[in-house]
């Protein structure tokens, strides 16, 4: 299969090159096309302003494109200018961090991956839980298979993977586990600091109390050891209420 490889911890990244490793292992064209730098938590993020600027790298064991830009503008410049012909599947990963809940919302790894289901691409987004140089080889070889092994033709239309492995030696994890989102959200605060000339700034502190995640969705069953796979739409409509409000609301009335 021809692969498109992109992430949003960078080009340089652990994860992604073990992935780009394990393709060209199974025997898979890879092109990767990522950003240079870091671009974590930067969601769906497209770049307007500035013009985007590539660099191709070229290593012995590695081959890519790094992008000044974000993980969405990486996907997209690919599909757009910088690949001749669509390719078979869009991963994106393998990401420092588990992507799960309201993670997909401010995650670049799962944006990429949005962006290629709504070109039409079988598109799979891949997060680790903590992160452990060791285990990236067998998360990898084991995405390989998984991605080989689906039935891409039976998702719906738009229609994404968000992959989690959970903190755990791959050999000591539960099994895979398909999975709803949790919906219990980030108790946010900020803390203020002061940098060495006096200045005052913030550093975003966020947890998630464990009381409020239900064990069987993906947060709570990563954290029992499962990896989880968690199918996502790219359609936030809330069809209920929308129902609802056909029914009952009022609108105003419009002054001639």
């Amino acid at each position: 299969m021809d692969i498109l490889l992109t992430n949003d911890d960078g080009i340089y990244a652990l994860g992604l090159r073990a992935m780009y490793r394990a393709l060209l292992r199974a025997g898979h064209t890879v092109h990767v096309v990522a950003p240079l730098t870091e671009q974590s938590a930067v969601g769906h993020a497209i770049t307007l302003s500035l013009p985007l600027k590539i660099k191709h790298l070229r290593e012995p064991d590695f081959q890519g494109v790094g992008v000044t830009g974000t993980p969405v503008d990486c996907a997209k410049l690919a599909l757009s200018s910088l690949l001749d012909e669509p390719p078979d599947v869009l991963i994106s990963g393998i990401n420092n961090g588990a992507n799960v809940g309201v993670d997909i919302l401010y995650s670049g790894t799962v944006s990429a991956a949005t962006e290629g289901a709504l070109a039409g691409l079988p598109s799979l987004a891949v997060s680790m839980d903590n992160f452990h140089p060791a285990n990236l080889d067998d998360q990898a070889d084991y995405t390989v298979r998984l991605v080989q092994d689906m039935d891409w033709a039976a998702l719906p239309s738009r229609c994404l993977l968000n992959l989690n492995f959970p903190d755990r030696d791959l050999r000591e994890t539960l099994g895979l586990r398909c999975c709803p989102q949790t919906q219990a959200v980030y108790h946010d605060r900020h803390d203020h600091r002061v940098d060495p000339r006096g200045v005052g700034y913030y550093w975003l502190h966020g947890e998630i109390p464990a009381g409020e995640v239900g064990q069987d969705t993906d947060r709570g069953l990563l954290t029992q050891g499962y990896i989880t796979l968690t199918p996502l739409r790219f359609d936030f409509t809330d069809y209920e209420t929308m129902d609802r409000l056909q029914r009952t609301l009022t609108a105003p009335t419009v002054s001639a």
